[in-house]
């Protein structure tokens, strides 16, 4: 009998729990762009799990407390408990001082939220980090091969580094060099750390020290990290006049390595490798016959030979070989060979001077487009930085604040989506609240006591808020998800309160003692279902284990939020109770048909 007594009395309250939860969680899933994608599962699987907590917490909890609990006499109320209800006299009297003591402490929250470091998504320890070295097009193996053995014995003092494998080389895919051809002016050096609980240094400390060791080596352009969400900044520079952009670009690349904390800054734009440059004479080319098509795949024969699949093959045991036409090398570096080629015109050979002029000179290896316009692609590794506080820093210097004509920033990259991110998760938010607030009025048959259940929800804010200061995280993605959970686990505490209090009041009871008699039966629930969630958060906020980082700042934001919300919300609470009712109250007599809007539950 009281566990069925139980089940009934708190019927109301865990039906509307659960349905807030469910009002806030869904909407999630349906968040477009970018952000979308990452809360789309969390969405669906939330809302389901908390719908089959409900069934939970009706029909299996009830019967195991009938099968196992057993009775006894009843304990008098703690000296925690008799401090708390003093507590909440005092503040019952003094509700003026204490809704403007709440009020500050929902000011000072969005205060310091505001002044929280951003970012998309935390900098991953996944004690295992990397070197890409880019020399100049046209290096040889042997080179790349010493600068990389160079590079390896440089960072190889680190003490936390137990193992680097390095691969040079790298396979192409230019159609005039054909497959499989190497491009032996790249290597990559592969780094292995300890695991996190076994070095005293994160993997991000560890990387800004492998930059400083490779500052000093000529000759290379780096790239140091895994090039994972949270460690770029991507600066997207677009224009029709290529020198521009190639002078914006470069502009921006020097103020950017003068950046306190910034790591290393590179671009897409290839470094310039040597090229014949051969300048048809169309006239003279027309009077002999000689089109240009003849005139490329004559050039294209002789220099970088012939990759068409009829080449004709030798036969070998178990395998073929192409048989390729090409000059040989020291032939294909002299101007004075490269003119006597032979192209086929209408009337026979005609030697390549006759028709076109021949000059040696240098060029991009590959031109960059975004959207049909030229493209330069400026990755500026965070170094020291957060994404949020970098951004604001390089949008903030000259060549990057004030753009040439016909030179423009396109916003990409994690800048954009943490930009995409904030901005849907307005949008979220507002439309949870909108949700929460009709599931309370259709279960509650009141438009007015939703919003004292509501009003936990700032008290939330600065909890999450003051709990990532204290371990010096940023706002990221982890930390919006945390937050999300925290609209729909706060108004559990406002729920209880508030459902016990209306019963009470009904059965007789004046709104003073209804709420101090809901506060001293509802507060042991709260504080334990509190205590719960925070035992089992703990180990996210701790971030003890490998790949840890993302899911840390969501436990520290959740277990912070948690206890501010249930410490204030049990004080708080009663005295928006009392402001809500009396201005129902008020409603009633400036109203017709005033005793619409009396409570019905």
């Amino acid at each position: 009998k009281a566990a069925m007594d139980a089940a009934t009395e708190i019927g109301l309250a865990v039906v509307t729990t659960t349905m807030t939860l469910v009002a806030v969680f869904l909407p999630t899933a349906f968040m477009g762009g970018m952000a979308g994608q990452f809360f789309k599962e969390f969405g669906w699987t939330a809302a389901t799990a908390v719908l089959a907590s409900l069934a939970v917490a009706r029909l299996i909890t009830p019967m195991l407390c009938a099968r196992f609990l057993q009775s006894h006499p009843q304990s008098p109320p703690s000296w925690i408990m008799d401090t708390y209800l003093d507590i909440a006299r005092l503040a019952l009297k003094h509700r003026l001082i204490t809704s403007l003591c709440a009020a500050l402490f929902f000011v000072g929250s969005i205060l310091a939220l505001n002044s929280l470091p951003r970012e998309f998504v935390p900098a991953s320890d996944n004690s295992s980090t990397q070197v890409i070295v880019e020399l100049a097009p046209g290096t040889p193996l042997s080179t790349t091969n010493a600068i990389a053995e160079l590079v390896r014995q440089k960072i190889s003092v680190i003490p936390e580094i137990t193992n680097i494998f390095t691969t040079v080389g790298t396979g192409n895919s230019d159609k005039h060099r054909g497959p499989g051809v190497s491009d032996f002016r790249n290597a990559n050096l592969t780094i292995d750390l300890p695991p996190v609980g076994q070095r005293e240094r994160s993997q991000a400390e560890i990387e800004v020290e492998i930059r400083s060791i490779l500052g000093n080596v000529p000759g290379a352009r780096f790239q140091v990290g895994s090039r994972q969400t949270g460690e770029i900044l991507l600066i997207n520079l677009t224009s029709e006049d290529a020198q521009l952009l190639h002078q914006t670009a470069q502009n921006a690349m020097t103020e950017l390595r003068g950046v306190p904390g910034l790591g290393n800054v590179i671009s897409n734009a290839s470094l310039l490798r040597p090229e014949i440059f051969i300048r048809p004479n169309m006239a003279r080319a027309a009077e002999l016959g000689v089109t240009a098509s003849a005139i490329g795949e004559t050039v294209q024969v002789a220099t970088a030979g012939d990759y068409s699949a009829a080449l004709a093959q030798m036969n070998l045991p178990q395998r073929q070989v192409d048989i390729r036409v090409q000059l040989p090398l020291s032939t294909r570096q002299d101007l004075a060979a490269i003119e006597q080629l032979r192209v086929p015109g209408a009337h026979g050979l005609v030697p390549l001077a006759a028709i076109a002029e021949v000059s040696m000179g240098s060029g991009p290896a590959q031109i960059s487009r975004f959207d049909r316009s030229r493209n330069i692609r400026i990755e500026v590794e965070l170094g020291n930085l957060l994404l949020g506080d970098a951004n604001a820093l390089v949008r903030e210097l000259p060549s990057l604040k004030r753009l040439p004509l016909g030179v423009s920033w396109v916003d990409t990259g994690d800048s954009k989506m943490m930009n995409d991110m904030f901005s849907s998760f307005g949008v979220a938010m507002v439309t949870g609240l909108i949700c929460v607030f009709m599931v309370l009025v259709l279960l509650f048959k009141d438009f007015m006591q939703p919003i004292t259940i509501l009003a936990a929800l700032p008290l939330t804010i600065g909890g999450a808020v003051f709990a990532l200061f204290i371990v010096d995280a940023s706002f990221s993605l982890p930390a919006v998800i945390g937050l999300l959970m925290l609209m729909g686990i706060a108004t559990k505490n406002s729920i209880l309160l508030v459902d016990y209090a209306v019963v009470a009041m009904r059965n007789g009871m004046d709104v003073h003692d209804a709420l101090l008699d809901a506060c001293a039966k509802r507060a042991r629930p709260i504080v334990m279902t509190t205590l719960a969630m925070t035992a089992g958060m703990l180990p996210v906020a701790m971030g003890v284990h490998e790949g840890s980082s993302f899911r840390m700042p969501m436990g520290i934001v959740v277990i912070g939020g948690l206890l501010t919300s249930t410490v204030l919300s049990l004080i708080v609470v009663p005295v928006v109770f009392t402001y809500v009712l009396q201005a129902k109250e008020l409603l009633a007599r400036i109203l017709p048909h005033g005793h619409a809007v009396e409570t019905a539950s």
